[in-house]
């Protein structure tokens, strides 16, 4: 049974994520929905669950949110994190 309340789209896109305690973490999406993302994060450790993170989201010519969005650590697996949107 599917337990998911937003439908996902499978894209690539980065993920600039920003913490004062951590500094910037830089991922990519592998996929985004209406509800959060999940983010693959390379050679960078993971911020904890339940770390609130100003993100912005970033295509090859520009940003593709002008402000950055807070989004909450929901989940972890390996260099893999889900983010929520917080609000």
């Amino acid at each position: 049974m599917e337990r998911r309340q937003h439908e996902r789209t499978t894209r690539s896109i980065r993920v600039e994520m920003t913490h004062p305690s951590i500094g910037t973490i830089v991922g990519f999406t592998t996929d985004i929905s209406d509800g959060g993302a999940q983010v693959m994060i390379e050679n960078q450790p993971n911020p904890p669950l339940g770390t609130e993170v100003q993100v912005l989201f970033r295509k090859v010519v520009g940003p593709i949110n002008a402000e950055p969005v807070k989004m909450r650590v929901v989940r972890q697996h390996r260099n893999t994190i889900g983010l929520a949107f917080a609000g």
